[in-house]
C-alpha cells in the first residue's frame, strides 16, 4: 500500500452516528411534494448577440422555494441536427453565484449543455424572500436554524431540485444524461440533489461540504462557524439547531443516491475537512470514486481532478465513447 491507499483505508473507517430524526423520510417526502406543485414558471431570454458564435446563451429564472426566483444560466453548443445533448448543472461555492457565460464554455466543448444556478441571498443577483422568525448572526447558515422548515439549506437544496426541472424543460437537453457538478457547498448540493431525485445520471463533487454537520459546527469550519458564533450567544438553542442541521446533513441523505459518484477530497482543507465528507462518501450505496489530494487545501488539485471527470464521464456514457 502506498500513502494515499493508507489515508484513504484509514478514512473508509469514518462513520460517525447518524444524526437523522424518525420523521426524516417524511420531512423530505412532504418537503419534495411542496415542491412538485410549486409551477416551475420558466422564462428564458436568448442573448442574441453574444459573440460566441457557435453556442445559443440564454437567461434564465425558475421559480424556487418561498416566493423566490432563482437565476441562471444555460449554454448550449449549436448542433447541425438539432439533437439533445447532455447537460452539466452547476452549483457554485459558498458566497458565490452563477458567474457569466464565459465561465462554463468547457463544457459546450465537450458538446454539453449547461446550466448554472446562482444559490439564493448569496453573491449572485437571487435574493432570498423567505421569511425568518427571528434575527440571526451574518451567514446562510445560522438563517431558520431553529426549525428545519424554516431552515435556509431546505430551500437551497429544493432549489437545486427545481434546477433538474429547469433544465429538463430546455428542448436541448437530454433528459437522460444530466450530471450535477460542483465544489465545495456545490458538492454539498450535489450530493443533496443527487439523494432527492432519481434523474441525475451521474454526480461529481469536489471538497464537498454539509456533511458532519456536527463536528462542522464544533470545529468552526467554513461557512459553519457562523452557528458555532450563534450558539456561543445562544447556548441554550444548541440541541435545537443541532437537529435542525440534521435534515441538511449530507451523511443522513447518501444511502438515497443511485446514480454513480465521483468525489474528490484534500487533507490539507480546513473548509471542509476530508474526514467529515467521509462521513457522507462511506454511505453512498451507488457506483463511487474517490480521489485524494493529500497536500492539497480547500483550493483542491482542479485540473487534474478535471481530467480524471471527463474519464469518468466517458465511462458512464455522458460523453464521447464507451
Amino acid at each position: 500500500m502506498g500513502y494515499i491507499e493508507d489515508r484513504k483505508r484509514e478514512l473508509e473507517k469514518y462513520l460517525p452516528p447518524l444524526t437523522r430524526k424518525p420523521d426524516f423520510d417524511l420531512f423530505w417526502e412532504q418537503s419534495l411534494e411542496e415542491s412538485r406543485r410549486l409551477p416551475l414558471g420558466l422564462e428564458v431570454k436568448r442573448l442574441e448577440d453574444y459573440p460566441a458564435e457557435k453556442v445559443h446563451v440564454y437567461d434564465i429564472s425558475y421559480q424556487g422555494m418561498e416566493n423566490t426566483r432563482i437565476h441562471g444560466w444555460y449554454l448550449a453548443p449549436r448542433t447541425a441536427g438539432g439533437g439533445r445533448l447532455p447537460c452539466v448543472i452547476q452549483y457554485h461555492g459558498f458566497s458565490g453565484s452563477r458567474g457569466m457565460p464565459s465561465d462554463h464554455l468547457f463544457w459546450t466543448a465537450l458538446g454539453m449543455a449547461v446550466l448554472a444556478v446562482d444559490c439564493r441571498g448569496q453573491g449572485g443577483i437571487t435574493a432570498d424572500h423567505a421569511c425568518y422568525q427571528e434575527a440571526y448572526f451574518d451567514g446562510p447558515a445560522c438563517r431558520g436554524i431553529l426549525d428545519p422548515h424554516e431552515y435556509y439549506y431546505r430551500h437551497v437544496y429544493l432549489d437545486s431540485v427545481r434546477a433538474v426541472d429547469a433544465a429538463c424543460a430546455m428542448e436541448e437537453t437530454d433528459r437522460d444524461r444530466i450530471v450535477l457538478h460542483g465544489i465545495s457547498q456545490g458538492g454539498a448540493l450535489v450530493m443533496a440533489a443527487a439523494a432527492l431525485d432519481s434523474r441525475p445520471a451521474a454526480a461529481l463533487a469536489d471538497v464537498p461540504g454539509n456533511s458532519d454537520l456536527a463536528v462542522r459546527v464544533e470545529g468552526e469550519y467554513g461557512s459553519f462557524g457562523a452557528a458555532a458564533a450563534y450558539l456561543r450567544r445562544f447556548p441554550q438553542h444548541t440541541d435545537t439547531a443541532f437537529g435542525t442541521l440534521s435534515y441538511f446533513d449530507t451523511m443522513n441523505l447518501a444511502s438515497r443516491i443511485t446514480c454513480p459518484v465521483l468525489c474528490s477530497v484534500s487533507l490539507k482543507d480546513k473548509t471542509c475537512p476530508a474526514e467529515c465528507f467521509f462521513a457522507t462518501y462511506n454511505r453512498i450505496e451507488s457506483d463511487k470514486q474517490i480521489e485524494i489530494y493529500p497536500f492539497c487545501g480547500h483550493e483542491n488539485a482542479y485540473s487534474i481532478q478535471m481530467e480524471k471527470k471527463l474519464v469518468f464521464l466517458r465511462h458512464c456514457n455522458i460523453i464521447g465513447s464507451c
